[in-house]
């Protein structure tokens, strides 16, 4: 069903760039992902390297090596909510939304692409409203329950 009214083409268009730009940024952290697993011996390195004066060295090589796997692991997981959150916005489907909201609040820390696309995508998709969707299907009403009489 396509629509003549430019508000709904245009929303369509801010979901398909939406949707593209998750699937880019899903695929830049999932290299990261990747990136970190391949080169976790020379992080340790360069880590244990800077230990040789540390009281205690070993627990602190437990602690990096806790925090590295946990950034590694959210890289990933930020990666394929991201991928899928951008592969539902240009699907059209209904869950795209909310996958993208929840992958832009995950992004929203990562500075510099993380934060732009997190924050551009929560003015979009929290400015969306159904009733301006629904002139795709104009036998279908949406009361406007904002604006209804109150009757004492």
């Amino acid at each position: 069903m396509t629509s003549d009214d430019p508000v709904i083409q245009n929303q369509s268009l801010y979901f398909r760039i939406l949707g593209i730009c998750w699937v880019v940024y899903g695929i830049i952290h999932i290299v990261a992902a990747v990136s970190l697993a391949l080169f976790s011996n020379t992080a340790t390195l360069i880590f244990g390297a800077l230990l040789n004066r540390v009281p205690d060295p070993f627990s602190m090589m437990s602690i990096f090596h806790f925090v590295y796997g946990l950034v590694a692991a959210i890289s990933a997981g930020c990666g394929i909510l991201g991928v899928f959150a951008g592969l539902a916005l240009l699907a059209g489907a209904r869950s795209g939304r909310t996958l993208a909201i929840i992958a832009a609040f995950l992004s929203v820390s990562s500075i510099p692409l993380g934060t732009t696309l997190g924050i551009y995508s929560l003015i979009i998709l929290f400015v969306w409203s159904p009733q301006r969707t629904s002139a795709a299907a104009p036998m279908v009403r949406i009361p406007n329950l904002k604006h209804q009489p109150t009757t004492l």
